[in-house]
């Protein structure tokens, strides 16, 4: 009869390397769409190098930790940035035509359902993971209606809804850190009991 080994994971969390990643790129995009500021070089590289290739990176360590739901969602919406920043950036330079209304709306609602069916698979976590990803299926949908009916309110409105989704992700990676960091709740998670 073969021994077992058992090895003891001794990884760091990826969690808030991805949480910040998203957070941060959100918050920037929307106050893009709340009218603060103009879509440039910025919201672009944050798009690809924070939003995109830090969450494939965390999602590449959740795989490695053996957490799919992690690894499905931090590398998803990863590629969901590489994808924006694409869609923006290629009719631009001459690649492709721009996306079509419809087209754009189709995007935001596939975003939407994707992201609410993530958020089935927070319910046994956190309160404050729970809030992120049903903040974002919100904004996803919002974002979608707004670009479908053509309305600048709306965006405005979505813009401010992604502002507090971003919010969230940064305040549950930081509550992340600091309480693994210190070894105690400094921010509270709110897990589910």
């Amino acid at each position: 009869m073969e021994n077992e080994v058992k090895v003891k994971d001794s990884t760091g969390n990826p969690a808030p390397l991805g949480l910040m990643g998203f957070g941060m790129t959100t918050v920037l995009l929307n106050l893009h769409n709340a009218g603060l500021f103009a879509l440039g070089s910025m919201i672009l590289a944050m798009g690809i190098f924070y939003g995109g290739l830090a969450q494939i990176i965390a999602g590449s360590m959740e795989w490695k930790k053996g957490n799919t739901f992690g690894t499905v969602a931090f590398t998803s919406y990863g590629l969901f940035w590489l994808s924006l920043v694409g869609i923006i950036t290629f009719p631009a330079i001459g690649l492709s035509e721009p996306a079509t209304t419809g087209g754009m709306v189709s995007y935001l609602t596939m975003w939407g359902i994707f992201t609410g069916m993530m958020f089935f698979g927070t319910l046994k976590a956190n309160r404050a993971i729970q809030f992120v990803f049903f903040s974002l299926t919100i904004l996803f949908f919002l974002l979608a209606i707004a670009e479908g009916l053509g309305s600048e309110t709306l965006g405005v409105i979505a813009g401010i809804e992604g502002i507090i989704c971003g919010f969230s992700a940064i305040y549950t990676g930081i509550a992340e850190i600091l309480n693994e960091s210190n070894g105690k709740e400094i921010l509270p998670l709110w897990p589910v009991q």
